[in-house]
């Protein structure tokens, strides 16, 4: 299919944490297989040279650019780079995230704004970069990929990390609804239990096993098994079309119906 040929999507934290498919990497390949010419980056440039190889070996077009979005200066240049290459900015993808276990007894100050700084001004930096160019152009799409946890108790001890993934919902509204009159679009995706690499990182230590992990997240949801890195891909390329024209500000679960539920059991990207 080419629901966006012609279009040029930068996706930030392409690259996977580890062997597999991420959200990230997985949105800038089906992007890519979409007709998209694909601007991947990510901080680990090995990662994100790899999903750039995944996409050339498909014969779609693919850039892979090492960018870190807790820096402006970062963040701008990779955008400028960008623009160099192709001229315009159709799709911008935020997917860098990162959690942090503790209440806020548990963590200190320093570990706080690091939590805020990665998940939410992630958003701030690249959304400050690209919206010119959006306005300039009079189109636009930004998809953020926040988490169920911005809206539900996902069962594991992540304050700052709730209070991140929150923030990226509201802030996903508040450009949605600023920049509308510019022809520009502003989605989040809530990502329920997903299975990929980040969770055998960062959630695994949380369990007796990654083995009572994996069960554990496919009790809780409803439909009996975690989604993958294409559940969250697909609904990206739909939200990043034109036959979501009409949607704007939406804070959209891929969860398997977890939301729905009152049984808990965790999220993470």
């Amino acid at each position: 299919m080419d629901r966006l040929k012609g279009k040029v999507a930068l996706v930030f934290g392409a690259g996977s944490s580890g062997p597999g498919w991420g959200n990230g990497k997985a949105a800038a390949v089906a992007y890519a297989r979409e007709g998209a010419r694909v601007v991947a980056m990510d901080i680990a440039e090995a990662a994100v040279c790899e999903t750039v190889q995944i996409i050339e070996s498909e014969n779609h077009v693919g850039m892979a650019i090492q960018a870190d979005v807790t820096s402006s200066d970062s963040v701008a240049a990779a955008v400028e780079r960008a623009m160099r290459a192709f001229g315009r900015i159709d799709i911008l993808h935020n997917n860098v995230g990162t959690t942090l276990m503790g209440g806020p007894v548990d963590i200190d100050e320093a570990a706080w704004h690091r939590s805020m700084d990665i998940n939410v001004g992630s958003v701030y930096r690249t959304s400050k970069a690209v919206l010119p160019q959006m306005i300039k152009q009079g189109s636009g799409v930004i998809i953020n990929i926040s988490s169920l946890a911005a809206i539900r108790w996902a069962g594991y001890p992540y304050f700052a990390y709730y209070a991140a993934k929150a923030a990226v919902n509201q802030a996903t509204v508040a450009i949605a609804l600023q920049y509308a009159r510019h022809g520009i679009r502003a989605n989040a995706i809530l990502p329920g239990a997903i299975d990929t690499p980040l969770i055998y990182r960062e959630i695994s230590s949380q369990y007796a096993s990654v083995e009572e992990m994996r069960a554990a997240r496919d009790r809780a949801v409803p439909t009996g098994k975690m989604g993958t890195a294409w559940d969250i891909a697909n609904a990206a390329v739909f939200l990043a079309s034109d036959e979501a024209s009409f949607i704007n500000g939406v804070c959209l679960p891929v969860d398997g119906g977890q939301s729905c539920s009152i049984v808990g059991g965790g999220d993470q990207k």
